[in-house]
């Protein structure tokens, strides 16, 4: 079985691709959507307390989001350690799917931090998913509102999306107009065939 992680900076679109390789059957580990589900688990959100403390908790004990994305983004240490908490506890889930799914040809792993931390360095070949960044910043203040600066902050914590393009193995333009299926559909043949 074939390991392919998928990346591309916030709003390029890599989660509509992702849900094209899933339609075509390819078991698909969405990183973030993992972690996310961390915040139900008490051990973690104790885990969460001890290292953000009281005031990223909600009156009903749930896990503001927000505001751990406000500190984490403006304070890289502590995004390292948030990091430090999340990212072995992924990897090992990222194991277990591998091996629920071995007789499959390929699994992806989608993360937009994939060359940010080292995790291409477990895959076989990656795939980039790229816009470029005003395009981005179009989108995501379309689809969320928000604040653009907050948003640009937000892209200067990931790799250039030019820069991982240049790294991976195969690239999915995702403009409007552009034929993304045509372009899953081509990657999914070449990888099927090795």
């Amino acid at each position: 079985m074939i390991k392919v992680g998928i990346t591309g900076g916030i709003g390029c679109g890599k989660s509509t691709v992702v849900a094209e390789f899933a339609r075509l059957g390819v078991p698909c580990f969405v990183a973030d959507s993992v972690a996310g589900a961390y915040y139900d688990d008490p051990v973690f959100l104790e885990k969460v307390r001890s290292l953000f403390g009281d005031g990223v908790f909600r009156i009903d004990g749930t896990v503001d989001k927000r505001a751990i994305a406000a500190r984490v983004f403006s304070d890289s240490a502590m995004l390292g350690r948030l990091n430090a908490l999340v990212h072995p506890r992924v990897l090992k889930d990222f194991d277990d799917f591998c091996r629920l799914h071995a007789a499959d040809d390929y699994v992806l792993f989608e993360s937009a931090i994939l060359y940010d931390h080292g995790f291409e360095r477990m895959m076989d070949c990656v795939v980039c998913v790229y816009l470029d960044a005003e395009e981005r910043l179009r989108r995501l203040l379309l689809r969320d509102g928000g604040d653009a600066e907050a948003i640009r902050a937000r892209m200067a914590n990931q790799m250039p999306a030019e820069v991982a393009l240049m790294r991976a193995d195969y690239v999915i333009l995702n403009y409007e107009g552009n034929p993304r299926r045509r372009q899953v559909a081509y990657i999914d043949y070449k990888l099927r065939s090795k």
